[in-house]
């Protein structure tokens, strides 16, 4: 379960067995949802957020922060995906210290 990024008491995490379309867990102050990362033509068309099944899933503004941060950093997350499902890397967790 490669944990790619940490924001400000939000974790953000792959699944090792995980499944298209692209997709990153994020949990915060014990809730979780996941949010999948809709491409077209290689860009990034939309997020959509769904529960996770068993989870309490993250407040209305949680969500919109987990949302908007996802959205500037989709590029990293999409990059991770590949290096750990495509090209089966080891990738590293990013610790982010500034507000978006």
């Amino acid at each position: 379960m490669p944990k790619i990024f940490e924001y400000f008491g939000f974790v953000f995490f792959f699944y090792s067995n995980e499944h298209e379309p692209i997709h990153v867990h994020v949990t915060h102050k014990g809730c979780q949802s996941i949010f999948e990362l809709i491409m077209q033509d290689g860009k990034l068309v939309e997020i959509r957020m769904r529960e996770k099944a068993g989870a309490e899933p993250l407040s209305a503004k949680d969500q919109k922060t987990a949302e908007a941060f996802i959205q500037k950093y989709s590029k990293n997350i999409i990059s991770k995906w590949v290096k750990f499902f495509v090209m089966r890397q080891v990738v590293r967790s990013t610790v982010i210290k500034t507000k978006l």
